[in-house]
């Protein structure tokens, strides 16, 4: 039988250990573990001498005091740094969740507006871009707020629509997809949330045979996603966001815990990056998934 003072001390390193877990998921990793996630392809078909770097920002949940637009900056310029050709965001700018407070959003746009690539910087929407816009919500339609700021910081915002650019005078395509659940019914979540998503009319706004990159916030249009497209570019899922050795109890998408969870996604020669993102959801921590800034390089 155990002592009560064998049993105090135990209590006491059981204590002691939920403490500074809870410190590290709460304080040290959303905030002092950002870092540049770096990956480098070819896809089938790529033109020769065409060589493409894209900085990819997802997930952002502008927020005070965890994502705040000081912040914001900081992550901004670090972007900055690392000599994109384009740089993506990839939507939900704002937090909806009841922990935090929502960051004013002609602050965290004005932190955006200092983004700088020579091939521009474009964005998509995410569901809680939607789901905070009451009046957008019930219309069923944009624009939305969140759009809106970002506009007047100068930055392009894509709903099913796409735009042609050059680097070195070779082309390539960056398409942008409607939010895939920009809506949630006035019945609640016993049906499924729907979109205001159009991927043949995005695709339909392809004119030649250059390469395309497609923007989504939610990786689950990926096996819609034809060969056409040369890499489709996704957050939403935070990488699990709370992964415990492997062990993620929530991960947004209808195919599970696995398939688009996080990361370089390859099916049938098709090419799929998800972003961990930088903010937080729901709540506010981060268990092994660490914020993050991604760097493509293609080519």
């Amino acid at each position: 039988m155990i002592s009560r003072r064998k049993f105090l001390q135990l209590f006491a390193a059981m204590a002691a250990s939920g403490v500074v877990s809870s410190a590290y998921a709460v304080v040290i990793e959303p905030f002092y573990r950002l870092r540049i996630k770096r990956y480098r392809l070819t896809p089938p078909n790529w033109p020769a001498g065409l060589k493409l770097r894209l900085a990819v920002l997802a997930d952002i949940h502008a927020c005070l005091p965890w994502m705040n637009a000081e912040r914001v900056a900081r992550i901004a310029e670090q972007t900055n740094e690392l000599g994109a050709d384009a740089i993506l965001l990839l939507g939900d700018f704002v937090a909806t969740h009841r922990f935090q407070m929502q960051e004013e959003k002609s602050a965290w746009a004005r932190a955006l507006k200092t983004l700088k690539a020579p091939n521009g910087v474009h964005a998509v929407l995410g569901n809680h871009d939607w789901w905070e816009d009451a009046a957008a919500m019930a219309r069923e339609s944009g624009p939305t707020e969140v759009g809106k700021a970002l506009q007047d910081a100068g930055i392009g915002v894509y709903e099913n629509d796409a735009v042609r650019l050059e680097k070195e005078g070779k082309p390539f395509w960056m398409a942008g997809l409607g939010d895939q659940i920009s809506f949630i019914p006035i019945r609640g979540w016993r049906n499924p949330p729907y979109g205001v998503d159009d991927l043949q009319g995005t695709l339909g706004r392809i004119t030649d045979d250059a390469p395309v990159f497609l923007m989504a916030h939610e990786p689950d249009i990926f096996p819609e996603v034809p060969d056409r497209v040369a890499l489709t570019l996704s957050g939403h899922t935070h990488g699990g966001q709370l992964n415990i050795f492997g062990f993620r109890p929530f991960v947004p998408s209808r195919y599970g815990r696995w398939r688009f969870v996080y990361g370089h996604v390859v099916e049938n020669n098709r090419h799929l990056i998800v972003s961990g993102g930088l903010g937080c959801s729901v709540v506010p921590a981060r268990i092994g998934s660490p914020p993050e800034i991604v760097v493509v390089d293609i080519g």
